[in-house]
């Protein structure tokens, strides 16, 4: 029966919504630009951010020890910036049991544990190699929650949100407009938990559309300045993906050319989400090519370069 049930589970259609530059809207079965879903570890480009411009106030060093700002044993090596860039050397997960919801346990207490045996919980010496981290991203968030004096979201609505005018972003979305995967007879299906310590990594609710404005802001219009090092690159291409139990996304920029997409889907796996929006990036590209080698041929021979 459970065979059978996965296997008409797959057979669904998986809700996908999809933004770009270079293309209209697309919404289809049941997704919605305007409703808000999970993002993921998206949520880290908010959190590293907000670190970039809490530096930039003086409220905090980008080089500033985990220890100055969090009750950690001192001497860990680790800074705010090794965090951000995920070369911290902290393991990409919090230790201790995950099972079925892997942030479950993952409370203030387990936090206060982590802090204080860092030496201990690092796969390898900080700012040695990149090691993806979610575990990082939820140290840096707490660390910059005791700099702001405020709660996460507040730190986030403060130096990033309210910058860009966006306020469709929230660890709590209202129920009305919140849009979660459902199973085959239509229930929502059980989320993981991700309030607590771990929200800085990937706890945040967004509307496609409001996440769109933040993705363009920050990379093609740099209206906060350059772009935090929580951002993934390859090449020209800036980009970041996200994923929980049931939701995924990825977003890609060539800042170089104003090419950008959005994707997010609920349900199906979180590589053909990552796929899906660099299919779109490829084709904006290859028609933008087409359309400059089309002019290039229509000029007098004498103005072409």
């Amino acid at each position: 029966m459970g065979a059978v049930l996965m296997a008409a589970l797959s057979l669904r259609p998986v809700p996908v919504c999809v933004l770009s530059g270079s293309a209209p809207p697309l919404a289809e079965h049941g997704h919605d630009p305007a409703a808000y879903v999970e993002i993921g570890s998206l949520t880290k480009v908010l959190t590293g951010t907000a670190l970039i411009r809490m530096a930039r106030a003086g409220l905090l060093g980008l080089d500033d020890t985990v220890e100055q700002w969090l009750p950690a044993v001192p001497g860990s090596g680790i800074t705010l910036r090794m965090l951000a860039a995920h070369t911290s050397g902290l393991p990409r997960l919090p230790p201790g049991p995950t099972g079925r919801d892997p942030y479950a346990a993952f409370d203030e207490d387990a936090l206060r544990t982590v802090l204080g045996r860092l030496a201990e919980v690092v796969v390898r010496p900080p700012g040695a190699q990149e090691e993806y981290s979610n575990l990082g991203y939820a140290v840096l968030g707490a660390a910059l929650v005791s700099a702001a004096g405020l709660p996460y979201e507040d730190v986030v609505r403060e130096h990033v949100l309210a910058p860009l005018g966006v306020d469709e972003v929230t660890a709590h979305p209202p129920a009305d407009r919140l849009l979660g995967a459902r199973n085959l007879f239509g229930r929502e299906r059980a989320r993981w938990t991700m309030d607590g310590p771990i929200l800085p990594a990937g706890g945040l609710w967004a509307t496609p559309r409001a996440l769109a404005t933040v993705v363009t802001e920050l990379l093609l219009e740099r209206a906060l300045g350059e772009p935090a090092p929580s951002w993934q690159s390859a090449g020209p291409l800036l980009w970041h993906n996200g994923a929980t139990r049931d939701a995924s996304a990825f977003t890609g920029v060539f800042p170089d050319t104003g090419n950008w997409v959005l994707v997010h889907r609920l349900g199906g796996s979180s590589a053909r989400t990552d796929k899906i929006g660099l299919d779109r990036l490829a084709a904006a590209s290859a028609a933008a090519t087409t359309a400059a080698a089309k002019n290039t041929s229509e000029l007098p021979e004498d103005e072409r370069t």
